[in-house]
């Protein structure tokens, strides 16, 4: 730019107002902040094509200012604009079905991925009896396509094999006169359950092959029990676990998560229950042992069992009455029921 063009933009600039120089200087900061972002050729983001497509409608000698871009761009900017917008204004209504909403389509879904089977018919007359009015074809279309075909879940597997397995564990608890009483645990997989347990100074196999009698009396053991390794499951125990039509399935060594639901129930005693009260003799224990396992199979909530105890609790209305808690394990633990007034 020559000295005689800057002299001459100098005296311009005395007779314009305050307001073009105000504009005149608001394009050029523009300009300049889009040439910084730009490395060899101006990239102009859609704020800036906004920018300069107001810039040039409402201001006059626009052209003047315009410096980093070429004016025909702007234009073309502007029209192009004009397209989208009238487009925009005289869109119809989205051809095809209206979509259904969100929440039906996803328990569609669930409802495929949970049933072994199921299609399109068996799924939309499920709908039908919950009072959902949708056609069969809208069912088939939101079904995810798979490329193999349908299987259970692990979950659902092992669950419908829970009733037949039953695991068998023990701890030990120290009395007040220091003797080491040992608890023997017999937990049902299906619900839970403690089916069976007993405690003793001096246990042996005979005794632990007699538990096993005492907690599956007649016909009802399960298919499968899972062991440890403890030597006290002696020759005569595994005798007995054969005679009862029991399968042994026996862990692995220094392994206590592959019979995970008897040790954590052997976890929940101490810290619920022993932790807390001092034992006198096997009598005491035995006592106190069946006052928890009545609180655990009634009261107690169980994150497996969908928060519901072994023993199915009923939801209680709230009208029924006012809410009062009941001691429980000598008041370790509390149930509470609604209680009318």
């Amino acid at each position: 730019m020559s000295i005689l063009h800057l002299v001459v933009t100098f005296i311009h600039s005395l007779f314009k107002t305050r307001r073009q120089l105000v504009l005149e200087n608001l394009a050029l900061r523009q300009q300049v902040a889009l040439l910084r972002q730009s490395v060899k050729r101006p990239r102009a983001t859609p704020a800036d094509k906004l920018f300069w497509i107001l810039f040039s409608r409402y201001v006059d000698g626009w052209r003047n200012t315009l410096h980093a871009l070429h004016p025909d761009t702007i234009v073309r900017w502007h029209r192009y604009g004009f397209r989208q917008y009238w487009r925009w204004k005289s869109r119809g209504p989205k051809p095809g079905r209206p979509a259904i909403d969100t929440t039906l389509r996803r328990l569609i879904r669930d409802m495929q991925s949970t049933h072994i089977g199921w299609g399109a018919p068996r799924i939309h007359g499920e709908l039908l009896k919950l009072g959902i009015e949708v056609s069969q074809a809208t069912v088939s279309k939101y079904m995810p396509r798979t490329k193999k075909p349908p299987s259970q879940t692990w979950r659902t597997f092992l669950e419908n094999h829970a009733d037949c397995i039953a695991g068998i564990d023990s701890f030990t608890l120290p009395t007040a006169t220091f003797r080491i009483l040992y608890v023997f645990i017999v937990l049902s997989h299906d619900r839970r359950q403690v089916v069976h347990f007993n405690a003793t100074e001096h246990p042996t196999a005979q005794w632990t092959a007699q538990q096993l009698v005492d907690a599956f009396p007649f016909d009802s053991a399960p298919r499968y029990l899972l062991r440890d390794r403890d030597a006290i499951y002696a020759e005569k125990v595994q005798r007995r676990i054969r005679s009862l039509g029991i399968d042994e399935v026996i862990t692995a060594a220094r392994s206590p998560w592959q019979n995970p639901y008897v040790e954590r129930i052997i976890g929940s005693i101490p810290r619920d229950c022993l932790d807390h009260v001092i034992v006198l003799n096997e009598r005491h224990l035995r006592r106190i042992l069946r006052e928890y396992f009545t609180y655990y199979h009634t009261s107690r909530t169980h994150l497996s069992l969908n928060k519901d105890p072994p023993e199915s609790r009923a939801v209680e209305s709230v009208v029924s009455g006012n809410i009062v808690a009941l001691p429980r394990v000598g008041g370790l633990h509390h149930r509470y029921t609604r209680i009318a007034a």
